[in-house]
């Protein structure tokens, strides 16, 4: 299981009242709800190993140089993502105690959380579950290799498990090609403007009828081809956003991440950081419910 750690966490923030409160009056439903949310996906998916992917770079340069609008409208002006009130103590909290529990986590200074994830998947033949609510990593799904998304949007307790055949029924193409739909559709949470004139329905259409972007490219540039005279012009003046979108939309699968010893803990790797954590933030009861979700002591 490599979970998409800031989707969590952002979905507990928002998922439960801010009157729950750290015993010095910090909100705290974002820490309590991340690891009820941990023992909810224990409890019902039963992972063998587990690695909270972190955002090492929540908007890496690399992506923002090909693109500059690419989540530009979550930037503040010094650069940091416009975080609610009060959660940046709070990942402070949980990320302080991932390693005190021994729950394997991973990151890179260069690099996003989804691409962490693609890289961790690329390494095993084991089964992988990524648990995320970015619709991003809906790529990553590959019934062949049992590469499956249990996504949030929904909230935590209402994940939904997509296979191939889930991502073609929800989006109307198979998850090799959701890139190529993603960016001619456009996400404005991402800061990618799409195509003009393509909205979703006829992104799904031209990519099923021409096999994705580069085919649709292709087509776009050939004279006696059967795409459409107004989707020959949008795609040609859309070339250069095209390619350089599609790049920054695809997850990168070869970071230099260290090996990960993804394997649930069966006690604290430190316990006495655990109970400090746990009676700073009053969350002791779900640090407990998420040790009996997964066969801890």
């Amino acid at each position: 299981m490599l979970i998409d750690a800031a989707s969590l966490w952002y979905r507990a923030y928002y998922g439960l009242p801010s009157s729950i409160k750290a015993p010095d009056g910090r909100r705290a439903g974002a820490v309590r709800g991340f690891f009820d949310g941990l023992a909810v996906l224990g409890r019902r998916f039963s992972p063998t190993g587990m690695v909270c992917c972190l955002e090492g770079n929540w908007r890496p340069q690399w992506r923002v140089d090909l693109l500059p609008a690419y989540k530009a409208e979550r930037a503040l002006p010094d650069g940091a993502e416009d975080a609610p009130e009060g959660l940046d103590d709070q990942v402070a909290a949980i990320e302080a105690l991932l390693p005190a529990l021994g729950i394997a986590t991973a990151s890179d200074p260069g690099y996003e959380a989804d691409d962490i994830i693609a890289t961790l998947a690329a390494r095993t033949a084991e089964p992988v579950l990524v648990v995320t609510g970015d619709r991003d990593l809906f790529q990553l799904v590959d019934d062949e290799r049992d590469r499956k998304v249990v996504y949030l949007a929904r909230g935590i307790s209402k994940a939904e498990l997509f296979d191939g055949e889930a991502v073609a029924a929800k989006f109307g193409v198979d998850p090799g090609h959701y890139v190529d739909f993603a960016v001619l559709r456009g996400d404005p949470s991402d800061g990618l403007p799409g195509v003009k004139g393509i909205g979703a329905k006829t992104a799904v259409t031209l990519v099923n009828t021409y096999g994705g972007i580069a085919g649709l490219r292709a087509a776009a540039a050939e004279a006696e081809s059967d795409l459409p005279a107004r989707h020959k012009a949008a795609i040609a003046e859309a070339g250069d956003y095209l390619e350089r979108a599609v790049r920054v939309s695809t997850t990168a699968a070869d970071v230099a991440v260290p090996t990960v010893d993804a394997a649930l803990p069966r006690s604290p790797a430190d316990p006495a950081a655990v109970e400090a954590l746990a009676a700073e933030w009053g969350v002791a009861s779900a640090i407990k419910r998420f040790h009996e979700a997964i066969g801890a002591a």
